[in-house]
C-alpha cells in the first residue's frame, strides 16, 4: 500500500543544492567522454558563480507531505492544458498501444480529468473511470459525458471480478509505494485474455519527489512523493499474476529543455521566475544554468509504457 502522509518525513530542498546537482550530473557525463574539456571548465566556472550567488538564490525550505488527492485538487482545472511535457510524450505511445485492441468495457484507472477516457470512448469502448479526486472527476464528467465515473482507490476498485476487457492506468502508479496490490486489483477486474496498458513517470533523477507546491491548508509548503522504478519492478509485480508482456516502450529526453534566454523549449513559453524563500521550482531554476540543465536531462528516460495481456488460464 502507499504510505500515509503521516508516515512520510518532512523534506528539505535548497535551490543551490538542485543547481549543483545538475552541474554534477553534467560533469559526470563529461568525465565519461560525452562532453569536452571546454564544457568541463565551463561547468566549474558555473559552480564558482553559483557558490558566490548562494545568498541571492535564497535559503531552502522544509516541506511536509501531502496526499495525491490534495495536490491534484489544485491541478484539476489546469491539468489538461497544453505544454505538459510528460503527457506529450506518454499519450501518443498509449494511444498506439490501445488502437486496434478489441472494443469492449474499458477501465480508466486513476482517470484524472478523463483524457484517456475520451479517447477510449472515441474508439467505441464502454468506459468506466475511477479516481480518488472528486475535483478531477468533476472535470472528467463534463469532458466525457458518455462514460461512467466513480470515486475510488486503485487498491480497492469499485468493480466486480472479471468485469472489464481493458485496463488503462496512465501516470498514476508513481504515487503508489507497492505495485503488487494495485496490479492484483487490475488482474481481479480484468477478464482472462484482457489487456492492461500502463504508463508511468521515470522520476526526475531517481526516487525524487515532485517539485514542491505551497498549497497545504495551513499555509506551509508541501510535496507529494513519487517512486521511480526499475523495469524489473513492474515485471515482478505483473508476471506472478499471469500478465504477459506484449510491448514496452521507454521515451527519453531527446533534446534540450531550456534555451539560453530562459524559454521552455518544449512548450515555447517563458520559464517561471525563481523567487528566493519560496519552494525551489526546478523549472524556474533551469534558466540559471541552461547548459548544465540540458546536459543533465539529455537522454534521461521520462516515461515508460507497458502493454500486458492477462493469460487465458490462471497461473
Amino acid at each position: 500500500m502507499a504510505a500515509s502522509t503521516a508516515e512520510r518525513p518532512a523534506i528539505y530542498q535548497h535551490p543551490l543544492a538542485y543547481l549543483l546537482a545538475l552541474q554534477g550530473i553534467a560533469l559526470l557525463k563529461a568525465n565519461a567522454g560525452i562532453y569536452d574539456r571546454d564544457f568541463t571548465h565551463a561547468r566549474l566556472r558555473d559552480i564558482r558563480m553559483l557558490l558566490d550567488a548562494a545568498d541571492q538564490l535564497g535559503d531552502g525550505v522544509v516541506a511536509y507531505p501531502m496526499s495525491a488527492r490534495e495536490v491534484y485538487a489544485g491541478w484539476a482545472e489546469s491539468y489538461d492544458e497544453p505544454g505538459n511535457a510528460l503527457i506529450d510524450r506518454e499519450q501518443p505511445v498509449v494511444r498506439e498501444m490501445v488502437d486496434g485492441l478489441p472494443v469492449g468495457v474499458a477501465l480508466d484507472a486513476a482517470c484524472g480529468t478523463g483524457r484517456h477516457s475520451a479517447y477510449l470512448t472515441s474508439l467505441g469502448h464502454a468506459v468506466i473511470g475511477v479516481d480518488e479526486s472528486p475535483d478531477m472527476l468533476a472535470v472528467a464528467r463534463t469532458k466525457v459525458p458518455g462514460a461512467a465515473f466513480h470515486e475510488g482507490s486503485l487498491l480497492e476498485l469499485p468493480l466486480a471480478d472479471d468485469s472489464v476487457d481493458l485496463v488503462l492506468c496512465g501516470l498514476a502508479v508513481m504515487h503508489v509505494l507497492d505495485l503488487e496490490p494495485v496490479f492484483a486489483e487490475f488482474a481481479r477486474v480484468l477478464r482472462r485474455g484482457g489487456h492492461f496498458v500502463l504508463s508511468d513517470s521515470r522520476g526526475l533523477f531517481g526516487d525524487i519527489p515532485l517539485p514542491l507546491t505551497p498549497t497545504r491548508s495551513d499555509g506551509s509548503f508541501g510535496y507529494v512523493p513519487i517512486w521511480s522504478r526499475l523495469a524489473s519492478d513492474y515485471l515482478a509485480a505483473a508476471l506472478p499474476l499471469g500478465f504477459q508482456v506484449r510491448r514496452c516502450d521507454e521515451v527519453r529526453q531527446e533534446g534540450p529543455i531550456v534555451s539560453d534566454d530562459g524559454m521552455d523549449i518544449e512548450d515555447g513559453t517563458p520559464s517561471p521566475e525563481h523567487v528566493p524563500g519560496e519552494p525551489p521550482d526546478i523549472w524556474a531554476l533551469h534558466p540559471i544554468c541552461p547548459d548544465a540543465t540540458n546536459a543533465a536531462w539529455l537522454g534521461k528516460p521520462r516515461v515508460i509504457v507497458w502493454h500486458f495481456q492477462l493469460a487465458e488460464w490462471e497461473v
